[in-house]
């Protein structure tokens, strides 16, 4: 029997039990799903983009949001509200200044080598560096480029989306912002001017927000 012909017989079930499945899908799993792993689980027919979407208007506002993550999705606490899970959630783990600017380089470069990291920073980067940010599990291998020794290059996870609030990279703050929080040095390395500091240069002309970002 063709599958159009079994979802002739067992037509999918109505579009708010739709979304009652996809609910229980998603409070059920740790890790952010797919489209294509939601409707893997779903009975055939169903529209799975239809109920995501309903299911986000229903949550809109509450306390628990349905947030994308990349290229999937998962329920999350309202962002404004991640305060009062401080004490269950948060593990402190101090990352060194060569690990957050090699992480920054990669958020606002990606994909870059470590050739390129070395080149942006000025200085080496060191194997434990890079290992550290990929136990974090938020920074992976990207493809080889097609050049000369055929590098590999490095770019940020799902899981770096998810822990910083951001849906992607898109989502990274511009230079005004990071200015504003003062995460951004105002003093551009010799021979290193910062984009939109130039004659002529904007923060428009920045791509998706590159820039050198520090934290304290």
């Amino acid at each position: 029997m063709t599958d159009q012909a079994t979802e002739s017989l067992f037509p999918p079930p109505p579009l708010a039990e739709q979304e009652r499945m996809v609910e229980a899908i998603l409070f059920a799993v740790a890790e952010p799903l797919t489209l294509a792993q939601i409707a893997a689980r779903l009975p055939a027919g169903c529209d799975t983009a239809e109920a995501l979407g309903q299911l986000a208007r229903r949550y809109a506002g509450r306390g628990v949001q349905l947030m994308q993550i990349g290229d999937a999705y998962a329920l999350r606490t309202a962002p404004d509200l991640g305060h009062l899970m401080t004490r269950e959630t948060v593990e402190t783990r101090k990352l060194s200044r060569a690990a957050i600017e090699t992480l920054a380089i990669v958020a606002y470069h990606q994909p870059v080598t470590r050739a390129e990291i070395e080149a942006i920073r000025g200085v080496a980067v060191s194997r434990g560096t890079v290992d550290q940010l990929m136990e974090l599990g938020w920074i992976r291998l990207g493809r080889r480029r097609m050049t000369p020794g055929r590098p590999v290059t490095f770019v940020v996870t799902e899981a770096f989306l998810d822990h910083f609030g951001l849906a992607s990279t898109r989502d990274l703050p511009g230079l005004k912002e990071l200015r504003a929080a003062g995460l951004l040095d105002n003093r551009p390395a010799p021979g290193h001017a910062l984009p939109g500091d130039g004659p002529g240069d904007s923060e428009d002309d920045l791509p998706d927000g590159q820039s050198e970002l520090f934290e304290d």
